[in-house]
């Protein structure tokens, strides 16, 4: 018989159970701790692939400098858009175009030589220069003209630009485990990291996010790190102490009181030119724009300058586009070389003419050529500036005409020039379809009101006409109205009224005298709101009410004896002007 064996299962231990069950609790709760809080990244990425990536407000470009003979290069697309706006890329004459306060820089391409109000200057390096089929310009001879600092960091290659007045928020790094010590991609330890930092680092802080700091180091490099890992310091605020050549702007006591002289193909026998009361800057219209060449033609007058010295007036003499030709503004403007052109006859003629100050008045231009004529200003009013003359600018009030109106940067100029002098008339036009004021003084103050939005009270001299329209209207054989106008004179205006001995009455609408006349003989109504007295003292009053620089007059021939008193009376009611304001 065979032997048969048992085998009896051993019991397991009791510890042996629980050691186990120990193990797989922690097996789980490990992995459980992986899922939650994996283990820091240790891989490191190259933070960019650019050689000279710029780093701007605290941003990283997708534009690169250029580095050439250890001179730093800007894109021109990005020094346009962010460092200098203003400036300009003349693409005719290949040069970028500065300018500030007082000086004109044009800066040629490929060239070792560029100029500042016109004198040359010789440098080692080109100023402006083609590369990688991308256009640079070197910023270091234009650091002078702007609050900011550029810097080359060795380390990473990357170009450092710094505004005057960016506030800086800053921390120190604490001392910490090596994985809380990298700057990573993305707020989170399993991130991968750009570089490593050290106990004592100096940091930019530029934002938090998710319980971590996104963090710069000096040598540029960005990524987050956790925040109990920086120690916060007070804001500093970026300080640039450049000392900027200051700017002599010429300026008048108020109040401006100006008349323009129309000058059209003679200058008046002095000897006929009345008394002006309060007048004391007088603007002959005396340089026109004459071709597309850009050369401008001269009325000037020594014997009107003696005339005007004796008296004691200054001479703005206006300079003036063709209004009638719009190609022709558009070409003399838009070039460079013209623009520069216009600009030293324009010098040439104020030393000739002993100029006190030249007033432009440039009018009908598309929309699209509005620049240019900024750009014009820009350029010529340093040179002006440096030669001793007052600038001044004519602008029309705000409207939806694209070449009346439009086509003014306002704004832009006001911060440009030393006066703006709005033309504060022709609001009905002298071929209107219908009768009315040249410039009813609800229309002029509505219009003012808006005007000041965009220009300085305290630069803006209020245009006045002195002249009115006499409407006609008579019935035509099919039953309309048919509405003409010619321009009169105040003084031949009095004549007319006289006549026909008519009585002048207020019009409420336009805050004017009215006088409206029917002659049988011509079966036509004829009607004039008139500048008298009346209406002066109101346009005046204007300048008190607004704090507005002075008055100019359009234009001196159309004025009467009496004209200059009323103005030069109502100019001077300070203590009006100051009680009004007190009481408010």
């Amino acid at each position: 018989m065979d032997n048969l064996e048992v085998i009896k299962k051993k019991k397991l231990q009791k510890p042996v159970i629980i050691l186990g069950i120990c193990f797989a609790i922690s097996l789980i709760l490990t992995s459980f701790v992986w899922i939650i809080y994996p283990l820091p990244s240790k891989e490191k990425v190259l933070f960019t692939q650019l050689n000279h990536p710029i780093l701007f407000k605290g941003e990283l470009m997708a534009d690169e400098a250029l580095i050439q003979d250890d001179v730093i290069y800007l894109p021109v697309a990005f020094y346009l858009k962010h460092i200098d706006p203003q400036a300009m890329l003349d693409e005719e004459s290949n040069s970028i175009i500065i300018t500030t306060k007082n000086k004109v820089m044009q800066m040629p391409s490929d060239s070792l030589t560029y100029f500042v109000n016109e004198e040359e200057f010789t440098i080692q390096f080109p100023t402006l220069m083609e590369a990688q089929s991308n256009l640079y310009v070197a910023i270091t001879p234009l650091l002078e003209y702007y609050s900011i600092s550029v810097e080359l960091l060795p380390s990473t290659g990357i170009v450092k630009i710094m505004e005057h007045g960016e506030i800086m928020l800053e921390g120190i790094v604490l001392e910490a485990k090596e994985h809380l010590l990298k700057v990573r991609t993305g707020p989170s330890l399993v991130e991968p990291f750009y570089s490593n930092l050290f106990d004592g680092e100096s940091v930019a802080i530029v934002m938090e996010e998710q319980g971590f700091y996104y963090i710069r180091q000096n040598h540029g490099i960005a990524g987050y790190v956790p925040k109990d890992v920086i120690e916060l310091k007070q804001p500093s605020v970026v300080t640039l102490n450049k000392e900027y050549e200051p700017v002599t702007m010429p300026r008048m006591d108020w109040p401006i009181n100006l008349t323009w002289e129309a000058v059209y193909s003679y200058n008046p026998d002095t000897n006929s030119l009345p008394t002006m009361a309060g007048i004391n800057v007088v603007s002959p219209t005396w340089f026109h724009i004459a071709n597309e060449e850009g050369d401008i033609s001269n009325l000037g007058s020594m014997e009107y300058v003696q005339w005007a010295k004796d008296r004691g007036y200054q001479i703005w003499a206006l300079f003036a586009n063709d209004f009638t030709d719009l190609d022709m503004t558009h070409e003399v403007f838009r070039s460079y070389e013209t623009r520069q052109k216009m600009i030293r006859q324009l010098l040439a003629y104020s030393q000739m003419y002993e100029l006190d100050g030249i007033n432009f008045d440039i009018e009908n231009v598309r929309v699209e050529d509005g620049p240019y004529i900024t750009q014009f200003v820009k350029e010529a009013t340093p040179l002006l500036h440096q030669a001793g003359l007052v600038v001044s600018m004519d602008v029309t009030f705000i409207s939806q005409s694209p070449t009346w109106s439009m086509f003014y940067e306002r704004e832009k100029l006001s911060n440009i020039v030393d006066y703006m002098m709005i033309m504060a008339y022709d609001e009905h036009w002298g071929t209107s379809p219908v009768a009315g004021s040249v410039a009813s003084l609800p229309w002029v103050e509505e219009n003012l009101k808006k005007i000041l939005k965009e220009i300085p009270h305290d630069k803006l001299v209020l245009g006045i006409p002195l002249y009115t329209r006499l409407w006609k209207e008579e019935e035509t054989e099919a039953g309309n109205i048919q509405v003409s106008s010619r321009a009169l004179s105040m003084t031949a205006v009095e004549n007319w009224v006289k006549e026909r001995e008519l009585t002048p009455i207020l019009d409420e609408d336009s805050r004017q005298n009215y006088v409206e006349y029917f002659d049988e003989k011509e079966n036509a109504t004829y009607k004039i709101w008139l500048e008298d007295e009346h209406s002066l003292q109101q346009r005046v009053q204007l300048i008190h009410d607004y704090q507005l620089a002075g008055i100019a007059t359009w234009s001196r021939f159309f004025a009467n004896n009496d004209a200059w008193e009323v103005m030069n009376t109502n100019t001077k009611q300070v203590d009006v002007f100051r009680q009004r304001k007190a009481g408010e």
